[in-house]
């Protein structure tokens, strides 16, 4: 995949594909449950198969489930049968449990199961882009740390979150570089953690590593996606100098107002409701606030239809429908 003709074939296409991260609604197409998605990389394939069948997306993607690299560094993973993994306690206090805490292989816990999907993903979808995912390095050490304690950290005690920060990012490049191996055409960086922060925090506890991932990993032939759901506004001039090819933002905020602030040569995807309108919504409502954004945003060339972050797995297919549906009634005309 040649990334620079990717991206200017589709921002300079009059006609615009979306780009939801529409993994797990996947479930209710082959008849399975999250639990049994989430623990098997042939399942997940399969899943994307039946994702890509019935939609017309711009690129295949993994599952978004970010449980997956801190239950690699021992963190305990509460799994329902609908419902994505979440991490439930941290389990790093002190500096004393920084340095025990062990880098894992990859491989290790349910890492090797979403290498094994890529893998068998690229069998099976063969007409777009298969897209990896993983966490990003001030998400993944929040969920060790706990969210509210790194917060506090950053102000008092900055020395403890760098040191977690430092190994979650070796694990992170180390990752991603096995994702690349197994063929993986890109992959997007989930680092919503990264909205709580004001932008010098941004800078030093996120911006960082992320560049640091980016720099080890980007290729001409491997596209960064950087995922950010929180505030990002004010941070976009750092989030800017990541390098990701691509900025996928939630629907904190508003769209039309990121997109001047971003070179018409990056793609900007986002941000309609993953909660209020593909799985609380209606088809109408999806529908007209489909076209809201759209019409507030398709001035702008660089935007791609998406939704603001990763879709709930029993939202409505109808939704997810009228989705794709406004998005190519709203280009027909």
């Amino acid at each position: 995949m040649n990334v620079k003709k990717w991206i200017d074939d589709i921002v300079n296409s009059e006609i615009k594909k979306s780009l939801p991260v529409l993994s797990f609604p996947g479930v209710q197409l082959i008849d399975v449950t999250v639990n049994d998605l989430v623990h098997d990389g042939a399942l997940q394939a399969k899943c994307m198969k039946a994702i890509a069948d019935k939609y017309d997306t711009l690129a295949s993607v993994t599952l978004m489930d970010l449980s997956v690299e801190a239950e690699a560094f021992g963190s305990p993973v509460i799994f329902c049968e609908d419902e994505i993994p979440t991490v439930v306690k941290r389990i790093i206090e002190d500096m004393d449990d920084v340095e025990k805490l062990q880098i894992p292989k990859v491989g290790d816990a349910r890492t090797g199961e979403y290498i094994k999907t890529v893998r068998e993903a690229k069998k099976l979808i063969t007409d777009r882009p298969v897209l990896a995912g993983a966490i990003g390095p001030f998400s993944l050490s929040g969920r060790l740390l706990d969210m509210t304690e790194i917060m506090v950290l950053t102000l008092i005690d900055p020395d403890i979150v760098h040191a977690v920060l430092e190994k979650v990012t070796k694990f992170i490049t180390a990752y991603a570089k096995e994702f690349k191996k197994a063929g993986a055409d890109g992959i997007i960086f989930a680092e919503p953690a990264a909205g709580l922060l004001s932008p010098d925090l941004n800078r030093e506890f996120s911006v960082k590593y992320m560049k640091q991932i980016v720099d080890e990993i980007k290729d001409d032939n491997f596209m960064i996606v950087y995922h950010n759901c929180g505030n990002t506004i004010p941070l976009i001039k750092d989030i800017l100098n990541i390098g990701a090819d691509c900025l996928h933002f939630g629907n904190t905020i508003k769209l039309h107002d990121m997109l001047p602030l971003v070179p018409s040569d990056i793609p900007v995807l986002g941000n309609i409701s993953p909660a209020n309108q593909f799985k609380n919504g209606t088809v109408q409502s999806m529908r007209e606030n489909t076209l809201e954004i759209l019409t507030k945003c398709s001035v702008y060339k660089n935007y791609i239809p998406s939704s603001g972050c990763d879709i709930p797995p029993l939202s409505p297919l109808e939704n997810i429908d009228a989705f794709f549906a406004a998005v190519k009634d709203f280009y027909k005309e």
